[in-house]
């Protein structure tokens, strides 16, 4: 689960939501620094978001792999409804009642966002072989409240969950029940073995 590189809007902590923001020229580096990790990883299918900055983060993990991209609508960014474009500042003075909630006005709130997205992760898994591994390349919230709705926890303990920076990445593993372990969270270099007496 790998987050889009850094925007303009990022740096100005603009909520970007469906808006369409491209990278800028830090985000480019960011993808292709993580693309050559992840490419480590032998992927072998890739799936993106169909916003720019998800779709260009993809493509540089399609060019050191040679996978296509498989672009997908449920993977968008939560839609901001009335917060999109404003900064954080503007939204807590703007917006009081809905940001204690974290409802944004005509947009979606965290419940449709983890359905929507958890929904496409597990299609996208389910189409994978056995020992296949899936890149997913999307947004914050989303690939936030997707693992959360994967590890089915209760949406009262979804604020536990740390977000993800620009381009890094959550690495889950399937169980042998079917359920899903997180095994890596905001991540930003290659996942190794965890050696302890936890049980594996």
């Amino acid at each position: 689960m790998w987050r889009h590189g850094q925007t303009e809007w990022n740096v100005q902590q603009r909520f970007q939501g469906r808006t369409d923001i491209p990278l800028d020229e830090t985000g480019v580096a960011q993808a292709h620094r993580a693309a050559g990790l992840l490419a480590a990883l032998n992927p072998t299918a890739l799936v993106a978001s169909t916003l720019v900055r998800a779709r260009d983060t993809a493509q540089t993990l399609a060019d050191l792999t040679g996978l296509p991209v498989e672009y997908d609508p449920e993977l968008v960014e939560r839609d901001g409804g009335e917060w999109e474009g404003l900064t954080a500042k503007q939204i807590r003075e703007r917006f009081p009642a809905e940001r204690a909630r974290w409802e944004p006005p005509g947009g979606e709130n965290s419940a449709q966002v983890a359905k929507r997205v958890g929904a496409a992760l597990e299609r996208h898994a389910a189409a994978l072989d056995p020992e296949g591994v899936l890149v997913v390349a999307s947004h914050g919230a989303a690939l936030r409240l997707g693992i959360a709705h994967l590890l089915g926890l209760p949406e009262d303990v979804w604020d536990c969950l740390g977000g993800l920076s620009n381009c890094s990445w959550s690495v889950l593993t399937e169980l042998r029940d079917g359920g899903w372990r997180l095994a890596e969270h905001n991540a930003g270099t290659l996942p190794e073995p965890v050696l302890s007496d936890d049980r594996a």
